[in-house]
């Protein structure tokens, strides 16, 4: 957990220094952040989805972020327009807080709290649940948001097909039944390693903490059902599922404490929608969670 929490501060610190350095482009987010949702994210997924092992008993940690998402969605559009927050803001807050960081802090807390049984209830979660959730749903209300009116069903189809992440899917998927070449496998695993440093820095090249005072109550609004209400929902939830294992339970409601999913603060900024929220839900919940998490952890029984 030491080292999980040193790389994400040290990624989050390096961005903002860089960007006071004055030695970095202001397109360095831009860049960065296509590189991200067109390079090592599909490299990510193409590797964890062709090798990940699914077992019908882990249905309910892959259903949890989709819940999480729904959820998000009712909320925040009931009492987001009663706080005076814009289409933007509320989609924003829609997208950080409707997917959690189930990858870059989830599987390494996981591993450290729950052990390899955790780990492999954990990726689950990410990759059928968080994952495809960002590939489909999110990228719908992204792309809604932005029209700022409804789009043609057509439209949005062809919004999802064309986003890199869904496609590295979708191949991934086809690509199953056969094996990855070694040179293939640590290709890929390169380019998906590089993820987490880089959307760290983004954040953190993104982040002004002097903006932090008009954004309380939005922030409020967001974390709070990120980090306590929507994670107690799903405890809720799984009082009432007999049989399951109390490991995939833990799991499955340690992802879904997560921070806000970084990557979710990127596809906001892509479609413009309040890029200065989405950066400072990540940059705000990131430290919270490493408090919030465990403790929810330990409500399990």
């Amino acid at each position: 957990m030491g080292q999980v929490i040193g790389l994400l501060g040290a990624c989050l610190v390096l961005g903002v220094l860089a960007r006071r350095s004055g030695r970095f482009p202001e397109s360095t987010a831009q860049v960065l952040s296509a590189f991200i949702l067109n390079v090592s994210l599909p490299a990510l997924v193409l590797r964890a989805m062709h090798r990940l092992e699914f077992a019908p008993g882990l249905l309910v940690a892959a259903a949890a972020p989709w819940l999480l998402y729904l959820g998000a969605g009712v909320y925040l559009r009931l009492l987001g327009p009663r706080l005076g927050l814009s289409r933007e803001s509320v989609a924003a807050l829609i997208l950080t807080a409707g997917l959690g960081n189930t990858a870059f802090v989830g599987l390494p807390m996981a591993t450290a709290l729950l052990g390899p049984d955790g780990m492999a209830v954990a990726v689950v979660a990410d990759q059928l649940g968080s994952f495809l959730v960002l590939a489909t749903l999110a990228t719908l209300t992204a792309a809604k948001a932005r029209a700022g009116t409804s789009l043609p069903a057509r439209t949005l189809v062809l919004k999802v097909l064309r986003f890199a992440p869904f496609q590295a899917l979708v191949l991934a998927l086809v690509l199953r039944p056969f094996a990855f070449p070694d040179w293939l496998d640590a290709v890929l695993r390169r380019l998906g390693d590089l993820l987490t440093p880089l959307a760290l820095f983004v954040v953190g090249f993104q982040l002004r903490l002097q903006g932090v005072r008009p954004r309380v109550p939005a922030l409020a609004l967001g974390l709070s059902y990120k980090l306590v209400l929507a994670p107690l929902a799903v405890l809720g939830l799984l009082m009432f599922a007999p049989g399951l294992a109390l490991v995939v339970k833990q799991a499955t409601v340690l992802q879904v404490a997560m921070a806000p999913m970084v990557t979710a603060a990127i596809l906001a900024a892509e479609y413009e929608l309040d890029p200065e929220l989405g950066v400072l839900m990540v940059g705000v919940g990131i430290p919270l969670s490493f408090f919030t998490a465990p403790l929810l952890l330990a409500q399990v029984r």
